[in-house]
């Protein structure tokens, strides 16, 4: 938690995230992330002034447990001193005990933020998904929350200017920008209408572009002229010489049998690797995520 200190931007965890992305579609499986088409919505979570504390911690948290469907999970929620946002103590259940940062007796409106987050480590640890290191499991945390329907919140708990500033969760806001835009770009639902910071409104507009980006890197036929143009370069010098593909290059070429060649580049929505022959106008469809992608191979 980012309280008055700085706050990071960019895409330092990309890799990460996408890694994530992939890991959610491999262990939940397409039916079960489309079961969260629909995003946790404001008024569900709503938190006043005027509400009492626990009462309204306890609401929100029975919300969250029934939007990741946890129906046999009771969150039982306390408030200390503590340095991080929250904690959250994984036990076989049906009850975990969840800690909040006293900060947030005073700043309620965050409170669904924070616990999202806290019940999304309870869902992955009962699908059994991990990820080694505190850090990358934290960004997997992230990912999940936010592709699975409650990351709006994360974000939109962001918010700096000259004198303060807050950011909630280890993604940074233009990664939690991002994923939820890859989120939006296949449910078809747009999150910003829900902010009510202009800084997550931002953020969600520069990972917005950076994941449309993701969809028009070549062979796909949404690339554009200079992409199209290095992409023909490169198969040509593929065909001639195969060699191993820039470190920073979304695509590689694979020998396949003599003056035969595959591509492969990840897919867009899962980021899972795929692989077609070189010969021109392609149909693909991930096996992963089912995204049917047309290709100029």
């Amino acid at each position: 938690m980012a309280n008055g200190g700085p706050v990071e931007h960019g895409y330092p965890h990309l890799e990460t995230v996408r890694a994530a992305v992939t890991a959610l579609y491999r262990r939940l499986s397409y039916d079960t992330i489309h079961q969260f088409t629909s995003s946790v919505v404001p008024a569900d979570v709503a938190f006043c002034d005027t509400d009492d504390l626990h009462l309204g911690v306890q609401r929100v948290a029975r919300e969250l447990v029934r939007h990741f469907r946890l129906p046999q999970a009771r969150m039982i929620v306390a408030f200390r001193a503590m340095e991080h946002a929250a904690n959250v103590e994984l036990t076989a259940g049906p009850e975990y005990f969840v800690e909040l940062n006293d900060r947030f007796r005073t700043h309620r409106r965050d409170i669904g933020a924070a616990l999202a987050h806290e019940i999304m480590h309870v869902y992955l640890h009962r699908v059994g998904l991990s990820f080694p290191g505190t850090r990358d499991n934290e960004i997997l945390t992230d990912t999940a929350t936010t592709y699975l329907g409650a990351g709006w919140l994360l974000l939109d708990a962001y918010r700096e200017d000259a004198a303060s500033s807050q950011k909630l969760g280890y993604l940074t806001p233009e990664e939690f920008g991002y994923v939820l835009a890859k989120r939006s770009l296949v449910f078809g639902e747009d999150p910003s209408v829900w902010f009510t910071s202009a800084q997550a409104y931002t953020a969600y507009g520069r990972g917005l572009e950076r994941a449309r980006h993701d969809g028009r890197q070549p062979p796909l036929t949404a690339a554009g002229w200079a992409g199209r143009r290095r992409y023909a370069r490169d198969r040509r010098q593929a065909r001639d010489r195969p060699s191993v593909a820039a470190p920073d290059s979304p695509y590689s070429f694979v020998p396949e049998a003599p003056g035969a060649l595959r591509v492969t580049f990840a897919c867009p929505t899962c980021h899972q690797r795929i692989r077609v022959p070189v010969r021109g106008r392609v149909r693909a469809r991930c096996a992963l995520c089912r995204t049917v992608l047309e290709c100029d191979t």
